[in-house]
C-alpha cells in the first residue's frame, strides 16, 4: 500500500484508512445532492447505494495497490471529518497520481481540506512517487479548485473523465 498515508500526521489531522465501521459517519457526505453530482455519483440514486459504492472502490484500491483516500480523524475529537489520499489514475493514457479531497460538509471551511492535501503533496514528492501530482475537479466546485489552487497546483486544462468534463490541475515536483 505504497500511496497510503496510514498513520501520517498534520498539525490537526490523523490519517488511517478507512474501516467498516465509518460507514454511517460518511454517509452523511452521500445526503448531500450537490456534492453527489461534484463526485459524479449522482447516477446513484440513494445516498446508501452512493456510499456503499464509494467503500466498495476505497477497498478495491486498497487491496489493488492504487492507493486510495485515506479517513481524516480529527485529532481534537477523534472524530471522521473527511478524506485525503493520493489515487492512481490512468488520464489520456498515462499514469497519474492524483490528490483527491472530501471533507463532510459539517468540518467545511475550516481549512482541513488544504492542510491534508498539501501534506499528501509533500508525502508524495518526498517519497518519489511522481513528479507531477494532479487533481481532476468538476468546473462547478469552486470549493474544490480553491484548495488545489491553495495547494500550489495550476489548470492545466479541461479533460474529458468518466464522461465529464473536468478540470485537471496539476503540480510540479520542484527541483
Amino acid at each position: 500500500m505504497k500511496y497510503l498515508l496510514t498513520n501520517q500526521q498534520t498539525q490537526r489531522l490523523l490519517f488511517r484508512k478507512l474501516e467498516h465501521s465509518d460507514f454511517e459517519s460518511w454517509l452523511e457526505l452521500f445526503k448531500d445532492e450537490h456534492t453527489t453530482k461534484m463526485l459524479g455519483m449522482d447516477n446513484y440514486k440513494r445516498p446508501k447505494e452512493r456510499c456503499e459504492k464509494w467503500f466498495e472502490w476505497t477497498f478495491h484500491r486498497y487491496e489493488n495497490n492504487l492507493g486510495g483516500q485515506n479517513a481524516l480523524v480529527l485529532k481534537e475529537t477523534n472524530e471522521l471529518i473527511g478524506q485525503c489520499g493520493l489515487l492512481v489514475r490512468e488520464v489520456e493514457n498515462q499514469f497519474e497520481l492524483e490528490i483527491a479531497y472530501s471533507i463532510l460538509p459539517e468540518f467545511r471551511g475550516k481549512g482541513f481540506g488544504i492542510e491534508a492535501a498539501n501534506k499528501c503533496k509533500d508525502f508524495a514528492f518526498k517519497n518519489n512517487f511522481h513528479e507531477r501530482l494532479i487533481s481532476i475537479i468538476h468546473p462547478n466546485n469552486k470549493s474544490s479548485q480553491n484548495v488545489a489552487i491553495k495547494n500550489g497546483m495550476i489548470l492545466k486544462k479541461q479533460i474529458d473523465y468518466s464522461s465529464m468534463k473536468m478540470n485537471l490541475f496539476e503540480v510540479i515536483k520542484p527541483i
